[in-house]
């Protein structure tokens, strides 16, 4: 949107330069006009006050020179194509000839010598003749800057419906992205309160979501949270289970040694020795028993924690 607001500015900008170019060149068809008629008029009342016409002239030849080749204090550019370069030329030229008759005109009329009335009368008639001739084209020049205004307009209009559309496109696909990211929200807090809600402490499986971004951080968080605790639990089953044995093991060992002591009891040596060897297997015992008692206590605190995560989400 940005895009098309800054593109449509400019263009629109670049509209108005064109309409101040078409300006200035309706501008050069008057001023071709407004110097032939004080041209006449002075051949007419033999006025010899030029302060007019020199002004007409010289404005002509400024506006000329800014449509040839720009203008930076007017913001003009420079001739925008190859046929309005021509045409230009075209005027520049038969503009020379028509500036020579003007000055010609001036100097012979400022002589007032009787032998110059038909040297001015000659020029008045060249005038006359050119006059037409570089209006018309001056005139073919307004147009094709027109042209290329409105070819310029209807490139703003096309640039504008593709806009349009393209936006209607952008905007339907950030719905359809809106939407499958809600999804994926929904479907990673779904995940969530069946981990806290986990009633029997079983392993979970991990979290599969097609997502992106942020998403895709917290599900790998979430996953990598699970392993841990599945591996915890592994572990402490598997450690209480062995520990459970070998408790069972040194049990049956301890009954055997009792057997054996009962049938030894005459051998006081024997019996001391075995004594040493059954107080060394109760004390194995023991600490054995007290591994169990420490494993069963991780497990109790992880199912507590389990316990205490569904505890807070209800």
């Amino acid at each position: 949107m940005l895009s098309i607001l800054i593109t449509t500015i400019y263009l629109n900008q670049k509209n108005e330069k064109d309409a101040l170019i078409i300006n200035i060149a309706g501008k050069e068809r008057m001023l071709t006009q407004k110097i032939s008629k004080n041209i006449f008029y002075s051949y007419q009342t033999n006025n010899l006050e030029f302060s007019e016409l020199d002004k007409a002239v010289e404005e002509f030849i400024y506006k000329l020179d800014s449509l040839k080749n720009g203008n930076t204090l007017l913001g003009i550019s420079k001739v925008p194509t190859d046929d309005i370069a021509n045409q230009l030329s075209t005027v520049e030229i038969l503009w020379n000839n028509f500036y020579t008759n003007v000055k010609a005109f001036k100097d012979l009329s400022i002589e007032q010598k009787e032998t110059n009335k038909e040297l001015i009368k000659h020029r008045v008639n060249a005038i006359y003749k050119t006059n037409n001739n570089l209006l018309q084209e001056v005139d073919n020049l307004v147009s094709m800057y027109t042209i290329y205004a409105e070819s310029k307009t209807d490139y703003i209009k096309y640039f504008q419906y593709f806009a349009g559309i393209l936006l209607l496109i952008l905007i339907a696909y950030g719905f359809a992205q809106l939407k499958a990211i809600e999804s994926n929200a929904q479907e990673f807090l779904d995940f969530s309160k069946k981990v806290i809600e986990n009633p029997e402490n079983t392993h979970l499986e991990p979290i599969k979501m097609d997502a992106e971004s942020e998403i895709v951080e917290a599900t790998d968080t979430i996953n990598c949270f699970i392993d841990k605790v599945n591996t915890a639990m592994d572990y402490s089953a598997v450690a209480i289970e062995q520990s459970k044995n070998a408790s069972t093991k040194l049990e049956e060992i301890t009954d055997e040694f009792d057997k054996v002591l009962d049938e030894l009891k005459d051998s006081t040596e024997i019996s001391s020795q075995l004594d040493k060897s059954e107080d060394m297997v109760i004390e194995s015992t023991e600490e054995l028993i007290n591994s169990t008692k420490k494993l069963q206590n991780l497990k109790s605190e992880l199912d507590k924690l389990v316990k205490n995560c569904q505890a807070h989400s209800s």
